[in-house]
Order: structure tokens, then sequence, then C-alpha cells
């Protein structure tokens, strides 16, 4: 192997703050990395010997042209994750399957297109517990279009509610898990199907705030040990998906009013993997890429 795609996108490429350790580590391997844009038509990606989806944060307002590129770039050379990875990971009606296999998820009910918004707001009202909840699509990217409310604001969420499904967009019912706003979410990074770190997010929603205007909310990261319970719940997670063999996978939990932990969302598409909270994270994936390439 000699070298490897970092697929970014059209952007800063200091937002990526895992792309000069990634670089670095496949330097180190003797691999030359390069950071190609995803939608840049002169690259020619079969003169790579892999691609690695890393920041290609800008694919949500192109995401039909952005899976026919993943096809493409799957046929011409090694591309992780795979399509049929990032597919799944797209559309959060995955956490219905979570739920299913018995993983304890963020309450969730869905609302489809062609919906009575008003019935389907009125249904989960009914069961919510406690004062607060979030309405954003089931397909989005970061935190963009996903609104806080409390249940004195139900004139705006449904008005949010329903120009989403006039949009053509399914949509997530979710009661707002308070204690994340002392605690914080806690992302559980996997390489290559084994736990690698942890780090803990700050809470991002806020009531009455404005949407979210760039390609992702800032975020306050810091390092986190997980505990017992949360590596149980990761790795039931990865568990879960195995067969399908994600080269990365991150975890984001958050803790229910009981204190447990539960899915808030999976990421397999091109997250951000906080490697610099992780000693070695980086050879680590580098070095599973190589593996998997040779294999």
């Amino acid at each position: 192997m000699k070298s490897v795609a970092l697929v970014t996108c059209n952007m800063d490429p200091s937002l990526d703050e895992d792309m000069p350790l990634l670089c670095e580590a496949f330097d180190q391997l003797g691999i030359s990395a390069a950071m190609p844009s995803w939608d840049d038509p002169a690259i020619d990606w079969a003169g790579f010997d892999a691609a690695l989806l890393r920041s290609t944060w800008d694919y949500m307002d192109r995401l039909d042209q952005f899976l026919a590129w993943a096809d493409r770039c799957a046929a011409e050379t090694r591309l992780f994750n795979p399509p049929a990875l990032v597919r799944r990971n797209l559309d959060k009606h995955y956490l219905a399957g979570l739920e299913a296999a018995g993983i304890p998820i963020v309450p969730t009910r869905f609302a489809q297109p062609g919906d009575d918004p008003t019935a389907r707001l009125e249904e989960f009202l009914a069961g919510l517990e406690g004062s607060e909840f979030v309405v954003k699509p089931a397909i989005g990217a970061g935190s963009r279009d996903a609104s806080r409310f409390g249940v004195e604001d139900h004139a705006d969420a449904l008005t949010h509610l329903r120009s989403m499904l006039d949009a053509g967009r399914s949509v997530l019912l979710q009661p707002y898990l308070a204690r994340v706003d002392e605690e914080g979410e806690t992302a559980l990074v996997h390489i290559d199907g084994a736990f690698s770190h942890a780090i803990r997010k700050g809470p991002l929603l806020k009531r009455h705030a404005p949407g979210v205007a760039g390609l992702f909310a800032p975020e306050t990261i810091s390092a986190r040990q997980p505990g017992g319970d949360e590596l149980e719940v990761a790795a039931a997670a990865c568990a879960h998906l195995a067969h399908l063999a994600p080269l990365y996978l991150r975890v984001d939990l958050i803790r229910n009013p009981a204190g447990q932990p539960v899915v808030l969302e999976l990421e397999m598409t091109e997250p951000s993997l906080f490697l610099a909270f992780g000693a070695g994270s980086a050879d680590r994936l580098a070095r599973a890429l190589l593996s998997r390439c040779r294999a």
C-alpha cells in the first residue's frame, strides 16, 4: 500500500482536527496521504490504494450526489466505511433497529412525510415524560435543523415539524434528557471493533436559539473515562453491527433520568474521532486500514 485519500470537502482544512494526526500516522507507515475533496471531478480515485471518509461535512446539501460519488469511489478503490454502511448510518431510523435488539436508546417516535403533523405531535406529547423535547430530521448532520422545545412551545414545535414533513423529510421526536446539561454526552470511539478512547461533549441544544448556520455547531470537548455501564452499551451497539465490520464507529451516549446510558446516535460516516484525546489512536486507525487492505 502506497497511498491513501483522506477524503474531505471544500472547507477550511483546520476544522478537521484529526487530519494532521492521521497524515503523520500514515507517513510513519510509509504511506502517502492526500486530502482530496469528495466532489472534485479531477480526482482519479483509482490512483489511491484506499479512501478514508474524513470530513465530507457538506454532503447533506447534496445527499444524492454524495451517495452516487461513494458508489463510484468504492468501485475504483477501497472506501472506508463502505457505501452500505454509509447509507445505513445516514438515516436515524437505525435507532429502531437498535431498540429492537435490546440496546437502550433515547426514546424515539418517528413522523413520516404525509403524516398529520398535529396528530403526530399530540401523540408524542401525550406520552412525554418531562417538560422538554427535541424535534430533528432523521437524515441530518450535526445539530442542523435540530431544535429543543418546552411543552409550552407547542406552536413553534408544530411549525418546525410541519416544515420538515412538507419538505419530504422524516422526523424524530425525542424527550430532552436534561442530565446532558450537567454531564454532557459521552462519545466512545471504536476502531476495527475495539474500544479506543472516549470524550465528553458539552450540551449543544438551547431553547429559542437560532439554527446552526455553518457545517456544524461549535462543541466543548474534553477527555473522559467512560463508566463500565457506558462501555457495555457501546459494546452491545458494536456487536449489533459486527457483521458489517465498520472500520471506525463512534457511539454517542447520554444518561436518562434514571442515570442509565442510552444511545443518542451512532456515527459511521464522517465523524470527528477526536484522535488527540486518545493516545496512539491515529496510529491504530492507520494500521487497521492497512490491515484491511492487505486482507
